[in-house]
């Protein structure tokens, strides 16, 4: 039998019929013959005249063994009187199976790229050589005595017999030498050189018969689809397949120039829907992270997997925070746990690593001597594919620099932001060719694919932490974004300024910049109120970023920020985030003023207090509490004047984190001190408890410490 692998990358492929693999039953025998018959015909005139570019030799004799049995079973067709005996019967229903993974194999080699083809040459013709042994064992073991034929057909199956017999493992030597050649290529990047541009130009025009940019980016395509669908049990590793993907990207600009491809670039134009990974709008949609990559307790991407003793696996850094809380069962089974060791989940992490390199997804593995270098190697960029993509950014780059046409510099932006989507060695070395000054220009494209290109380009390079500061110093680049954020095109292009924007104020000494610049926030609060979940998200958090900052408090009131963010306290997936951005802003006198003033300020964040994820319980009382310290008495009348605020801190101070059970601890003691004053009788909350004090002795002089937002937020690659 044929191994599974092939099937297997052909099921990923397009998925054939339940037919290939369960054998007909319940069938007569002339039934049975007429199926075989059918299925037979529909090889024979799908392949008969095909041009296979490559396994041209298998695959016509395999076709013309399907010829002969097809010649077998209309013969038996023609005599329906004549019974067949069990035997026959038998083998015919293994012909069934036969002819269905002979389809599916040939059907293989039409549709693949034909750079795949060269690099699984060996494993495809394994393929056809197991198909042959086993038609010739078919047909040893056929009665073909015991059935009724005539004399001519007999002799063509007893000539096929022999043929399978005699026939051994063929490997076209043609193809085989192309094959080397690719790895030549390959090996001529690995070894730091740039191969030569005429054998380039020989290997795809005259021995691949690629001949212009569509056909090359099907290539491309396709060897990425190859790399999503990689199980393990395909070679060449996904390393060597990223060289190839990176050395065909540099042959298609290298070759065929800035022609336009299936993709369009127009001004205004509609861009046509595209296939595989490389065509993936995740501006779009973002990529749905598999459950099993997710940690139970805060619903990310786990950065350390490790497993508890009850078999569970959490993210290490939530799973120690539960510990430390003083939890001592299972947060996802509520069994008790007999231990708090933690067990590396490496092969789970393995995984992770390369679902991340294949779409693009950053991942920093944790520095720890625990996870051997080895274990990732097979996921890790090669030294020929960094110097391919080294090599393709450097002719990108030389387009954005010349003054052509507008297509041409906007399928280089394309480019450049799909460089930028994966690894940090990309992103360093596409912004030290000099990209950002001439994808800064881009930002004011009246091109609308050119402008969301040029600024998801920016946003890919900013995640390498050194870009930061090239595009910050880039004269007049913090301003085109902002007026992208503001101006956009496209609503993805708005969201991802606005995620540019975020992943820059991760570096405290640009978060006043950023606020200061016109329009800025007013426009992040725009998107937070109308955007799209996404676009919210992109919003919410980088106006966080900016809270974080002492001196951009005006600047945010002034912006209408907090009105945004008070109004986001309802909105899922949002509100966790600007309780957070609200609990920093209400710090100061101004901000708790400003907050105070918002109607529905306080019923929000009792609101998230009530039915709010943990964190974001957290940030709403840690509000609550610094609106009490910096409003005045007006602001903490209205709060502990709040409908079931003592119920709610009752229920927090038993059940809530570490930091909210404190917080909730100190603004406990307020109601207490309200309540005294007012000879209120509050039903004896703090019993038990050592509250923290209400003085500027007792408050905690840290201006994020006490604000729980899971920081750990991944900037999109897009």
């Amino acid at each position: 039998m044929a191994s599974a692998a092939i099937f297997s990358s052909l099921r990923r492929r397009r998925s054939p019929s339940l037919e290939a693999f369960l054998a007909p039953v319940d069938l007569s025998d002339v039934a049975l013959v007429q199926t075989l018959v059918s299925v037979t015909a529909e090889i024979v005139s799908s392949f008969s005249d095909r041009l296979f570019y490559f396994q041209r030799r298998n695959s016509r004799s395999l076709v013309r063994k399907v010829e002969v049995f097809l010649v077998l079973l209309e013969s038996l067709n023609d005599s329906p009187g004549s019974a067949l005996p069990w035997t026959a019967v038998i083998c015919l229903k293994e012909l069934y199976l036969l002819l269905y993974r002979s389809k599916i194999l040939l059907d293989y080699c039409a549709q693949s790229s034909k750079l795949w083809l060269l690099l699984q040459h060996h494993p495809i013709s394994g393929h056809f050589h197991d198909l042959n042994q086993e038609i010739s064992t078919l047909l040893d073991v056929f009665p073909i005595d015991e059935v009724e034929l005539g004399e001519d057909v007999r002799e063509q199956i007893e000539l096929l017999q022999r043929q399978a017999r005699r026939a051994r493992l063929l490997i076209d030597e043609a193809d085989e030498d192309l094959r080397i050649q690719l790895f030549c290529f390959l090996h001529e990047f690995d070894k730091g050189r740039v191969p030569n541009s005429d054998d380039v130009c020989v290997f795809f025009d005259q021995r691949l018969g690629i001949r212009d940019a569509k056909s090359c980016r099907h290539e491309i395509e396709f060897l990425e689809e190859q790399i999503v669908n990689h199980e393990g049990d395909v070679e060449p590793t996904v390393s060597v397949l990223n060289g190839f993907v990176a050395f065909t990207r540099y042959c298609r600009f290298l070759l065929f120039g800035f022609e336009e491809d299936e993709v369009g670039v127009g001004v205004g134009g509609q861009r046509k829907p595209r296939k595989g990974l490389i065509s993936q709008e995740i501006a779009e949609t973002f990529i749905t992270i598999p459950k099993d990559f997710c940690c139970p307790i805060s619903l990310d991407l786990m950065r350390d997997p490790v497993i508890i003793s009850t078999g569970q696996t959490y993210d290490r850094i939530s799973i120690s925070r539960w510990l430390e809380e003083g939890h001592c069962t299972c947060p996802k089974t509520g069994q008790m746990l007999p231990n708090t060791r933690l067990v590396p989940n490496r092969a789970l992490r393995n995984l992770m690593l390369q679902w991340c390199t294949a779409y693009g997804v950053p991942y920093d593995a944790p520095e720890c001597t625990e996870a051997s270098a080895e274990s990732f190697a097979g996921a890790s960029p090669s030294k020929a594919a960094l110097a391919a993509n080294r090599a393709t950014a450097g002719l990108l780059i030389k387009r954005l620099a010349e003054d052509g046409s507008t297509c041409a510099q906007t399928i280089a932006a394309r480019e450049i932001r799909l460089l930028a989507k994966t690894g940090r060695e990309n992103r360093a070395f596409i912004a030290e060719a000099g990209a950002i000054p001439h994808l800064r220009k881009l930002l004011s494209s009246p091109n609308s694919v050119a402008q969301e290109n040029s600024v998801t380009a920016m946003l890919n390079l900013s995640i390498y932490d050194k870009n930061k500061s090239r595009i910050m110093d880039e004269e007049g680049c913090l301003g085109s974004i902002v007026d992208v954020l503001r101006f956009g095109h496209t609503t993805e292009a708005r969201e991802n300024a606005a995620a540019t924007l975020f992943s820059l104020s991760a570096v405290h000494d640009y978060k006043k910049r950023i606020a200061d610049e016109e329009g800025g926030i007013e426009a992040l609060a725009g998107l937070l109120l109308q955007g799209t979940q996404r676009g919210k998200k992109d919003a919410v958090t980088a106006l966080f970023n900016l809270s974080t900052h002492t001196e951009n408090c005006a600047r945010m009131i002034e912006a209408g920020a907090v009105t945004a963010l008070v109004s986001a306290l309802g909105i899922e997936g949002v509100a966790e985030e600007a309780a957070g951005a609200l609990a920093l802003i209400v710090r100061q006198p101004i901000g708790a003023k400003a907050v105070g003033k918002e109607e529905m300020a306080v019923a929000g964040l009792i609101g998230m207090m009530r039915c709010g994820t943990p964190r974001g319980k957290e940030n709403a009382v840690a509000a609550l509490l610094e609106l009490c310290r910096s409003g005045g008495a007006a602001a903490t009348e209205r709060v502990v004047k709040a409908p079931s605020l003592a119920g709610l801190l009752q229920t927090l101070l038993f059940t809530g984190t570490k930091r909210a059970r404190r917080k909730a601890a100190s603004l406990a003691r307020v109601f207490q001190r309200c309540e005294s004053a007012s000879t209120m009788h509050y039903g004896g909350l703090g019993v038990g408890y050592a509250f923290a004090g209400n003085s500027a002795a007792n408050r905690d002089t840290s201006f994020v410490g006490d604000v729980s937002v899971q920081m750990s937020i991944s900037v999109p690659v897009l």
